[in-house]
């Protein structure tokens, strides 16, 4: 009775233990480097009225300012050079 019980705890542990090891856990971005990146997005790409976003962007489109706030919080709020104008 107690050597099933032994071999399922284990195989129990052992089953927690691989989905630990397996599961993509992915890290929270912080305040700072959101707030950070925002303003470069924001630097980049200009909204075509000043104190309207619902106007769009000057320079590229949604999908653009998408991508290039992405790589900055990717790169830890730093971008290219040739990015950044």
């Amino acid at each position: 009775m107690f050597a099933g019980l032994k071999s399922g705890c284990v195989l129990l542990a052992l089953v927690c233990i691989a989905l630990g090891l397996v599961t993509d856990s992915a890290s929270a971005i912080t305040a700072e480097i959101a707030r950070k990146c925002s303003a470069l997005t924001t630097k980049q790409f200009p909204p075509r009225e000043p104190g309207n976003p619902a106007a769009g962007s000057a320079k590229g489109s949604g999908r653009a300012q998408h991508d290039f706030f992405r790589k900055c919080v990717a790169n830890g709020g730093k971008v290219d050079d040739d990015n950044a104008k």
